[in-house]
């Protein structure tokens, strides 16, 4: 396993921490405790963490312009005044189900975002993926357990996702005007036969992925073809998700989780649910503004 420079971000061991990202537009980054229901902001310039409490569970946010930003919930998708926090209600996300929540997300190029649901205890097939732009909530692909690595090629042209569970990482074509699929999604990577759970992604502008592997405290790197390239060590045992984030998108900002460790393992992971960020030598891309108009 290749070790690469690192330092912690936060300390704060969140439960679940997740949903990393960049705003481009105000050089800061984000991501989330799930479970914990906060969201945790850092401008890179003064490099201090703010905490934000919510009042749901959330796992993805967006910049929509200068003043606001999109927020997936548990219940819906909200819209945040940035100034001052306030959550207005856009539009409801399986409001009907108090057993499911939010998880994993990204904007694809055209400002669509991609936003995955699952049970609150990850109960099998009661998830599933949705395309939304401009008002529009689309379903996508239904009967998924722990939507995961939902993240898109810098042209547009290409998606990725997963269900943990099933342990493999889908490719599918897109058209990168709307980032709605134009074709069945076929198999690019099988983690089956090998340790960890493909968790959350995103991709390098030379089209390498990225995708952290739950439980065995890596990042893979992939290339455009499926083929592994590089295993990076994280310093904790269930990665989450990475992001590519600063004003040259050169590093990333990789969030983990202590969820589901007995206290013995805990003790064991010190570093587990830290936030941190690895050089990892690869150049990303800013993730574009959400499209709610």
């Amino acid at each position: 396993m290749e070790s690469v420079p690192t330092r912690i971000v936060d300390e704060r061991r969140l439960e679940l921490g997740e949903g990393p990202s960049y705003d481009a537009l105000t050089d800061t980054a984000a991501w989330f405790d799930i479970l914990g229901r906060t969201l945790y902001e850092m401008p890179l310039s003064t490099g201090t963490v703010t905490a934000h409490a919510l009042p749901r569970m959330a796992s993805e946010i967006a910049a929509i312009d200068a003043t606001r930003q999109l927020l997936a919930m548990e219940d819906g998708l909200y819209i945040r005044d940035r100034a001052s926090g306030a959550l207005t209600l856009h539009l409801p996300l399986e409001a009907d189900d108090p057993n499911t929540r939010s998880n994993d997300g990204n904007v694809h190029p055209s400002g669509a975002l991609w936003v995955g649901t699952m049970g609150k205890g990850a109960e099998r097939e009661a998830g599933t993926i949705y395309h939304y732009r401009k008002g529009v909530l689309t379903p996508l692909y239904r009967d998924i357990s722990i939507p995961n690595a939902i993240a898109f090629t810098e042209d547009g042209r290409t998606g990725y996702f997963c269900d943990t569970v099933v342990n493999k990482l889908m490719r599918v074509a897109l058209d990168p005007a709307t980032g709605l699929p134009i074709a069945e999604p076929e198999l690019f990577h099988d983690q089956t036969q090998h340790e960890g759970g493909l968790d959350g992604a995103c991709v390098a502008r030379d089209g390498t992925l990225v995708i952290a592997c739950w439980s065995a405290g890596s990042l893979l790197v992939l290339s455009p073809s499926g083929e592994t390239l590089r295993t990076i060590e994280v310093p904790s045992s269930q990665p989450t998700c990475p992001a590519f984030i600063g004003r040259k998108a050169d590093r990333l900002l990789v969030t983990t989780a202590w969820e589901h460790m007995t206290p013995d393992q805990q003790s064991t992971d010190a570093s587990a649910g830290m936030t941190f960020i690895l050089d990892i030598g690869l150049e990303g891309r800013h993730v574009p503004q959400v499209v709610i108009e």
